[in-house]
């Protein structure tokens, strides 16, 4: 089972994992030749590379958070052909070799509601997973899951979060917040304008959940931004603004799908930006 921690400080951090996707490469790295590209992710006979879907766990002052709730499960077989859907292992069973429920849960963090991400959020009754969890948004994400553009409207599946908004669970945050003392969101926006990612400080330590500014290790580089992404200039902004940063820092970074590493730190590339290379 891919269960990896690590302490920060008084808390203790737990990337567990939700299985696989499958998702073109050409796509995952946009304008990044393939030559480069394949030579970090191997595509299979489809031009699909394998990205793992990682939740975070961190355990801080008493309290359990949830960083991303998972996978869609119910998008039926050829939802789940199309993604190369593959369930090695889920976020409750990581749960469970913690000793951890749902209903332990106190704080589940949307970074962003697509449906490898909040997927999970709901049960097949429309119900609160983690029914006793504040559901955390950006007031922007929800405003655009809601009312989706085209060009962003297959990442959002309505049942993930219609019926959170209707019954009022989500706590809606604009901008930087703290949510308990050393934990905040934080707008990373690029992928989409409501992206946040999760910061992490304690006594004198720091983790960051990039959410997909960075999804993979892979795409440390500046320019490796995704197809996906909405607002792709301003998703090279805003890490020529945080990673200096969070490398100044120390800080360790959690990709969100990063298929075999769960933790790195970032390090300066001689050519320039950064690489991130695995924390050991």
């Amino acid at each position: 089972m891919w269960l990896h921690s690590l302490t920060v400080g008084e808390a203790r951090v737990t990337s567990l994992s939700d299985g696989f996707l499958r998702l073109d490469g050409g796509a995952m790295f946009g304008v990044v030749p393939k030559n480069l590209w394949s030579k970090l992710h191997a595509p299979d006979e489809q031009n699909r590379v394998a990205l793992r879907i990682n939740p975070l766990l961190i355990q801080l002052g008493g309290k359990n958070v949830l960083v991303e709730t998972g996978m869609w499960d119910r998008g039926g077989e050829k939802f789940e052909a199309i993604y190369g859907v593959e369930r090695d292992t889920t976020v409750f069973d990581g749960l469970r070799a913690m000793g951890l429920a749902p209903s332990d849960i106190d704080l589940v963090i949307n970074t962003h509601l697509h449906f490898d991400h909040a997927g999970r959020n709901t049960t097949a009754l429309g119900r609160p997973t983690f029914e006793r969890a504040r559901y955390v948004v950006q007031a922007q994400e929800l405003h655009d899951a809601l009312h989706p553009h085209d060009r962003a409207r297959a990442s959002y599946i309505p049942e993930i979060f219609e019926p959170l908004a209707e019954a009022g669970v989500f706590e809606i945050v604009e901008g930087e917040a703290e949510l308990l003392a050393g934990l905040s969101v934080l707008p990373l926006p690029g992928h989409n304008l409501g992206q946040q990612g999760v910061v992490l400080r304690s006594e004198g330590q720091t983790l960051v959940c990039t959410a997909d500014l960075m999804p993979t290790l892979a795409h440390a580089p500046y320019p490796y931004v995704m197809g996906y992404d909405l607002y792709p200039v301003t998703c090279v902004d805003v890490r020529q603004t945080y990673f200096p940063r969070w490398a100044e820092e120390g800080a360790i970074i959690a990709p969100p799908h990063d298929p075999r590493i769960p933790f790195a730190k970032f390090e300066a590339n001689p050519k320039g930006g950064y690489v991130a290379r695995p924390l050991h």
